[in-house]
């Protein structure tokens, strides 16, 4: 393994990787907050399958992640890097994704049907090859506690300023055209484009500086072989299952957002307030991670952040539907849930040392790529849960609910999340058992190791 593990990152090293996810924010989110409303309400289609779209797409990205991570690992390092070149040419055909995504074209139903299905697959493929290495990258860039968690930090920040941007943004651009599919070529456009800048800065001022060459010829290990082996990495199957939870409760509630703004606070104007509020107090939650993890550790971190997004959530849902009550206590678990939702990341990170560590295999891309697939069947059930839901509770578009309806989008957008939540934050105290002490001396038993193995060689 070549390694500078020592070296200490730059401000504008960890800057420019939050902004590679403010980047990847700019064209996933559009996905996660305007494409099922985009879909039955423009494209055409029913809540049922715009929710079918979601579900099956989501289980082919998830195979995609795997082949990518496999990939990725085997792939000779560059002038540019092992993970960096997907960042600098993978990120203008996810653009065209985004935006072809969002065209309505006149064809039959069935015809719009089939449209959503192979864009939106497209579109996740694309995905996968940038995301994927853009994730492995952390875990290459140090092996510093602390700068990990400050890689976790920003890349939160990033996530969270994206997910800001795109909500106060795409909607009022879109309001500014008579022609609703306009609207959404431009605004969707206009944030794919600012997306592709986001990578190239995260390309141009990161570097890798711990990275394992793959192996060749008869050292190569089978890909059947590597994934068995994940199975012994009881830190990462944990944090595969936590994630699972977690990422559909955030998913599932960006979903249903825009259905709870319109038709229980009749307020679709206050998306941009939701915007601002929700996720400008978890950008300023995000940076106090670093401080919590140095005092009380990252799962104690973590557990705290998803026991207040819990007791949030519960309380929304009991208490009568106001625009001050939402707001207060959205703000209050979106605090929360900025630790829950930025240390999965350097988690991650701590697992491929981990991994390294027992097996003697470091493969960023296969342990990063596990643990994607796992986010990514949590964004299938995200996607799929409130399209046939919304059928199931009587949601007609464009129309007066009726109260048992409104009550099913406040459980949507609440009660199931909170659940959710709450079953990953019992996996995550169960099962999770890599502490930052234990994590601390695999590093420092890594590197011991690989000096060992430099001067033997």
């Amino acid at each position: 393994m070549e390694s500078n593990s020592a070296k200490k990152l730059t401000l504008k090293e960890k800057v420019s990787y939050g902004l590679g996810d403010v980047g990847n924010g700019f064209m996933f989110d559009m996905g996660q907050i305007y494409l099922l409303k985009f879909y039955t309400d423009v494209l055409g289609i029913s809540a049922y399958w715009g929710g079918l779209v979601f579900l099956i797409s989501k289980i082919f990205d998830a195979f995609a992640d795997s082949s990518v991570g496999a990939f990725v690992d085997k792939r000779k390092i560059g002038k540019r890097g092992k993970f960096r070149p997907f960042l600098l040419f993978g990120s203008i055909p996810l653009a065209v994704m985004t935006i072809i995504s969002f065209t309505a074209p006149n064809f039959s139903g069935g015809g719009k049907i089939a449209f959503a299905f192979i864009t939106y697959m497209l579109f996740g493929l694309a995905y996968s090859i940038v995301n994927i290495p853009y994730g492995s990258l952390a875990a290459s860039m140090t092996q510093d506690s602390v700068d990990r968690a400050s890689l976790g930090s920003f890349r939160a920040i990033g996530s969270q300023f994206a997910l800001l941007i795109s909500g106060m943004t795409v909607i009022p651009i879109i309001s500014h055209f008579e022609n609703v599919k306009a609207g959404y070529a431009v605004g969707i456009g206009v944030m794919a484009v600012v997306g592709v800048i986001f990578h190239y800065i995260c390309y141009r001022n990161t570097t890798e500086n711990v990275v394992g060459q793959p192996k060749t010829g008869k050292d190569k290990i089978p890909m059947s072989r590597l994934f068995k082996l994940l199975l012994s990495n009881r830190p990462l199957i944990a944090l595969c299952f936590v994630c699972l939870f977690m990422v559909a409760a955030s998913n599932l509630r960006t979903a249903v957002q825009l259905y709870y703004l319109q038709y229980n606070l009749n307020n679709t104007g206050l998306m941009t307030l939701l915007s601002f509020t929700s996720v400008g107090i978890a950008v300023v939650g995000s940076f106090f991670i670093p401080a919590f993890v140095k005092k009380f550790g990252k799962k104690k971190t973590f557990i705290i952040g998803l026991v207040i997004g819990i007791v949030a959530d519960a309380l929304n849902f009991v208490l009568p539907a106001s625009v001050p009550t939402f707001l207060t206590l959205l703000s209050i678990g979106s605090f929360g849930l900025s630790f829950a939702l930025g240390l999965p990341w350097v988690m991650v990170a701590d697992t491929i040392d981990y991994h390294e560590w027992k097996t003697g295999e470091r493969t960023e891309g296969v342990v990063y790529s596990s643990y994607s697939f796992f986010r990514k069947l949590a964004q299938a059930l995200a996607g799929f849960i409130p399209g046939v839901a919304l059928g199931l509770i009587g949601y007609v578009p464009n129309a007066q609910q009726t109260a048992e309806t409104l009550l099913g989008i406040k459980s949507l957008m609440f009660l199931i999340p909170a659940g959710f939540n709450l079953i990953a934050c019992i996996i995550l105290i169960v099962v999770y058992n890599l502490s930052d002490e234990r994590y601390n001396k695999i590093v420092e038993d890594l590197k011991t190791r690989n000096s060992t193995s430099l001067k033997s060689a």
